[in-house]
C-alpha cells in the first residue's frame, strides 16, 4: 500500500471518526489521545516517506502556549491532531516569548500559528503576540485555543479564529487548502 494512501484511507478517515465522535460527546479526551499515539507512532513509521518527498504534508502550523503559561497538555493534543492529518507542526512548547513564534515563521514561510493559554492571565499575552504576528507577517492566520477561550475573545484580539476541539481546526485548515 503506498504511504499517501495509508495515511490519507487509513489514519486520516480514523483520526475523523474519533474526531467527529469527540464533538458530538460520543468520544471523551482518553479516546482522543489513545487515537492520537497511535496515529503518532504511525506516522513515526511513516516519517521517512515524507523526508524522501513521497508524501506532502498539507501545510506547516506553527503552535505553541503563550508568555507565562506552562500548561502544555491541550497544546500537544493539537499537535497530535495536526500530524495525524498531515500538517507539519513546529511545536515552540511552552511559555513562548513572542520572538520565538516570530523567528519560527521567518523560518517557516507561509505557516498558520497557533497560540495556547489555560490561564486566565496569560490571555492577555495572547494579544501581544498576535498583533506582533499581524504586524510583521500580515497575512498569517493565528488561531487561539484554551480553557478560558471564546470566539469573541478571539475576535476581540484580532486573530483569525478559535476551535472547541483540535479536529474542527484541522478540518477547518483542510477546508482552506
Amino acid at each position: 500500500i503506498a504511504p499517501d494512501e495509508i495515511v490519507k484511507k487509513g489514519l486520516m478517515k480514523g483520526m475523523g471518526i474519533i474526531g467527529d465522535k469527540f464533538g458530538e460527546g460520543k468520544a471523551f479526551i482518553p479516546e482522543l489521545l489513545i487515537a492520537a499515539k497511535a496515529m503518532n507512532a504511525s506516522m513515526e513509521h511513516l516519517k521517512v516517506y515524507y523526508e524522501k518527498g513521497e508524501i506532502q504534508h498539507l501545510g506547516t502550523f506553527v503552535l505553541g502556549t503563550v508568555t507565562g503559561d506552562l500548561h502544555d497538555i491541550g497544546k500537544n493534543i493539537v499537535r497530535m491532531v495536526l500530524e495525524g492529518d498531515g500538517w507539519k507542526v513546529v511545536d515552540l512548547g511552552n511559555d513562548v516569548e513572542p520572538e520565538k513564534f516570530l523567528n519560527a515563521l521567518q523560518e517557516n514561510p507561509g505557516a498558520h500559528v497557533g497560540l495556547s493559554a489555560l490561564l486566565t492571565t496569560t490571555m492577555v499575552n495572547m494579544e501581544i503576540i498576535t498583533k506582533k504576528i499581524k504586524s510583521e507577517y500580515p497575512g498569517t492566520k493565528v488561531f487561539i485555543g484554551g480553557a478560558p477561550v471564546t470566539d469573541e475573545f478571539s475576535s476581540a484580539i484580532g486573530a483569525d479564529g478559535y476551535f472547541e476541539d483540535p479536529h474542527h481546526l484541522s478540518k477547518y485548515l483542510a477546508g482552506c487548502l
